[in-house]
């Protein structure tokens, strides 16, 4: 008889599940990145470096999400464009970039609309966690749920970096779009 080859080793994400009642008109608006968990290299030499980061998204098409993430570079306030495609099933989406292992997959795990968001970003086999609020600051329970969403896909605490709470860029002086 033939062997059978083993299935594909199962993605992290796959195990993540997407926010139940997921309102996209709800998720518009304006978000600061308040934490990420990530096993990145740069972000582990550059932590001490970390700018405040603020991201306005809005609904396109009431499905494809538009995502203009303003931050310091430099001294320098940027504007990054991105757009995350729906994919398969509500609330995941595919963040593509130029070339061969760029693509992004980006789950909605958790939000509430009003306060906060977490979402899951995996490129290749590489995981990592954001926590966006409303305001740059959010409770010490949403902090706890970040971090056991952190935990449940293998990152711990020494990956976890906060950001900033003060110096926002409210515009652009560049703005930079991302296929």
């Amino acid at each position: 008889g033939r062997r059978r080859r083993p299935p594909p080793p199962q993605s992290p994400l796959e195990k993540v599940a997407a926010q139940r009642e997921l309102s996209l008109p709800q998720l518009a608006g304006r978000w600061f990145l308040v934490g990420m968990a990530s096993h990145c290299r740069y972000l582990a030499e550059h932590s001490h470096r970390l700018e405040a980061t603020a991201v306005t998204l809005t609904v396109l098409d009431g499905q494809s999400l538009a995502i203009s993430t303003f931050r310091k570079l430099d001294g320098m306030c940027w504007e990054i464009r991105q757009r995350y495609l729906p994919a398969q099933a509500h609330g995941r989406f595919l963040l593509k970039g130029r070339g061969y292992g760029s693509k992004v997959d980006v789950v909605v795990g958790e939000t509430d609309h009003n306060s906060y968001a977490i979402l899951y970003y995996q490129r290749g086999r590489s995981i990592s966690v954001k926590l966006y609020g409303r305001s740059s600051r959010v409770s010490d329970a949403i902090a706890e749920k970040f971090e056991q969403h952190v935990r449940a896909v293998g990152l711990s605490e020494d990956v976890t970096y906060y950001f900033p709470t003060y110096g926002f860029c409210d515009s652009a002086d560049e703005f930079h779009i991302l296929d």
